[in-house]
């Protein structure tokens, strides 16, 4: 597990890019620099781990572009010891960009492959999630609510009602919203029955899938 002056180069020139793309949160753009994203990823991938690029990490699922980790990630507005909750750890690149910044990271994968790799490499990375569980995201961790934000890292049909339920009065919600395309789409919690809601235009993500376990 090589992370060289080479890759932390690389990763400046990521976080450059996605700073010229709109990325204007300093403590996203730090986290980008200090991630070896090359490690989250198959070795046939390494020598394009930097590009502001999606790729394939087993059980049909995607790491999501550094973009697209950035965007979400800016729009969580995360101060230091927020309660988040991850919807889809994935390869866990999110996850770690969220502890990275300070936050206090809750995250379920519903994928057993993906969740079983996970576990084994954050820890070697040094990065230290408060909970990382297998199940369905669907349900969030009620048994964990309530979250200052909650990040979904998949595409979603509709916004399932138990994470609107855990999210803090005054918390962020940030889930894209669609079947074949998503708008990434933010919901801010004002009270107990009401949200204001903010969308922010088209991306693409994999599914979020239910009840599979």
């Amino acid at each position: 597990m090589k992370d060289t002056a080479k890759h932390q180069g690389l990763r400046n020139q990521l976080a450059a890019i996605l700073a010229q793309k709109g990325i204007t949160d300093k403590n996203v753009l730090e986290a980008i620099k200090k991630i070896p994203r090359h490690l989250f990823l198959n070795s046939s991938f390494e020598d394009y781990a930097y590009q502001d690029k999606a790729f394939p990490i087993g059980a049909g699922q995607t790491i999501s572009q550094p973009y697209t980790v950035a965007f979400q990630s800016q729009l969580l507005e995360i101060q230091k010891d927020h309660k988040i909750l991850e919807i889809g750890t994935g390869s866990g690149y999110q996850t770690a960009v969220l502890f990275m910044m300070g936050a206090k990271v809750y995250s379920v994968e519903r994928q057993n492959e993906l969740f079983k790799t996970t576990s084994v490499l954050l820890p070697k990375l040094g990065i230290r999630p408060k909970h990382l569980s297998f199940g369905d995201g669907y349900k969030g961790l009620p048994n964990h609510a309530p979250f200052d934000s909650i990040i979904v890292t998949a595409g979603a049909p509709i916004i399932p009602k138990p994470l609107m339920a855990q999210l803090k009065i005054g918390g962020r919600l940030v889930i894209p919203l669609g079947e074949e395309h998503q708008i990434m789409t933010m919901l801010i919690r004002k009270n107990e029955t009401q949200f204001e809601k903010h969308e922010f235009g088209e991306f693409r993500f994999v599914p979020l899938l239910e009840n599979k376990n």
